[in-house]
């Protein structure tokens, strides 16, 4: 659910006081959500959006506790239901991969962490177009922009579905360079960052969806 959203600001060269970005964090910091609900910046928009469903947190808790077994020992961990921060936006992932110690990369005034020292980020995506859109695209737009090196996503709902790993983001250009996205069933292996050889899988995702 879009809770905010603007066109385009035009560049008159007027003085017409605070930006959209300022704007949009300043709107965000005054929200007050219901319980089981979180609210991003993305692309200028604040998204609501509610807790996943089933399936959806049985995902992401498979791959966090895989992740954590894998970076056992190596000062690094995965973590959720933190705010990342690239500059005045603001994302929630599934999860990501950072310091056990995240004083390290704590944003100003302990907002959440900074998203430039963050190293994999995972989306499991949500059904329905928008929900899609957003983890497939606009996200997928947004991390690359804050040049996050690995973008994780498991899609429940494409075809019998589909991994996707993305790597080498290009900020200014808002894009992966590198993309691998493989079927439910056959397995995908991280290629670079703490998390280099980890296998994503059955043991994750689950077998391939009946068509």
């Amino acid at each position: 659910m879009t809770a905010v959203a603007s066109e385009p600001e035009l560049d008159l060269g007027l003085d017409e006081g605070p930006s959209l970005d300022e704007v949009l964090w300043q709107a965000w910091l005054a929200l007050e959500l219901p319980e089981g609900y979180h609210a991003e910046i993305v692309e200028g928009l604040i998204e609501v959006s509610p807790t996943g469903r089933l399936s959806h947190g049985q995902a992401s808790g498979r791959l966090r506790r895989a992740l954590d077994a894998y970076l056992s020992g190596s000062g690094r961990c995965a973590h959720n239901d933190i705010n990342v921060l690239h500059g005045q936006k603001i994302f929630i992932p599934d999860l990501f991969v950072g310091p056990e110690d995240l004083d390290d990369i704590a944003s100003p005034e302990g907002m959440g962490v900074e998203a430039v020292r963050v190293e994999l980020v995972a989306e499991v995506v949500s059904p329905g177009r928008d929900a899609r859109e957003r983890g497939l695209e606009r996200k997928r737009r947004a991390y690359a922009r804050a040049g996050i090196p690995v973008y994780v996503v498991i899609d429940d709902f494409d075809g019998v579905g589909h991994v996707t790993v993305l790597t080498k983001p290009v900020p200014t250009k808002a894009i992966y360079e590198a993309s691998v996205r493989v079927p439910y069933g056959t397995e995908v292996t991280i290629a670079e960052g703490p998390a280099k050889g980890f296998v994503i899988g059955v043991s994750i995702t689950g077998k391939p969806r009946e068509v």
